[in-house]
């Protein structure tokens, strides 16, 4: 064998033995990455008895959405506010004042005018005419019959000097009790000028309006008497 022969022997075996060993390499390679590949694809394996158990589930995070706001629409027409019937106040009654039965503001006019002008002209001569007993209410002038009757023993003798409410002049505003006894005095003697007179001869403090101004009084009375029904 030639030398040229044998020399290219030997390179075909070294490219031959060359090959063989890159294959067997290249194999191996696979091999080997097949290996960690399947043990990479393979999940691990947890114990459940050592784990501990979850007291509760994990906390979900909720998304928060802000909220749109809807446009205010503006109305065509204006709000129409609802008609109140006003309510109306009960009405009041104002019930009239009492009347002092010591003042002369419950006695009817003619006799009330007189005796201003009479209580002027006894202020004049150093007289006081003060009022004792004006209008009475009905429920006063029977309370003083009943007291009466109970004094004197019988109602006949009781109306000579109370008389019932019907027939009363107190309770009419016509009759004036006064005192003391000096402005009896002066009224008995001066009261026919102003047209006031007294009327009983047992009552020197009671005057009524009997005649007119400055006409002589009329014979008194010498007592009350009760009317006959």
């Amino acid at each position: 064998m030639s030398v040229k022969v044998r020399t290219r022997l030997l390179s075909v075996i070294g490219v031959v033995g060359v090959g063989l060993v890159a294959g067997s390499l290249l194999l191996w390679h696979a091999q080997l990455g097949e290996m960690l590949g399947l043990a990479a694809d393979k999940e691990p394996v947890v114990s459940s008895v050592s784990a501990p158990a979850l007291a509760q589930p994990p906390a979900t995070t909720k998304a928060t959405t802000t909220p749109t706001r809807t446009p205010r629409r503006t109305p065509s027409t204006p709000p129409t506010t609802p008609k109140t019937t006003p309510t109306k106040s009960p009405k009041t009654t104002t019930t009239p004042k009492a009347t002092s039965e010591e003042s002369i503001d419950g006695l009817s006019s003619k006799l009330r005018t007189r005796l201003k002008k009479a209580m002027t002209g006894a202020r004049a001569d150093g007289v006081t005419i003060k009022i004792t007993s004006a209008r009475r209410s009905s429920a006063k002038q029977q309370r003083l019959l009943n007291e009466a009757i109970k004094k004197y023993g019988s109602y006949k003798l009781a109306t000579r000097w109370v008389l019932p409410p019907k027939y009363s002049a107190h309770v009419l505003g016509k009759a004036v009790d006064i005192g003391p006894t000096a402005a009896m005095t002066w009224l008995n003697k001066n009261g026919w000028k102003y047209g006031v007179c007294r009327r009983y001869d047992n009552e020197p403090w009671h005057f009524e309006a009997l005649t007119a101004p400055g006409t002589k009084c009329p014979p008194r009375e010498p007592h009350a008497v009760a009317k006959a029904d």
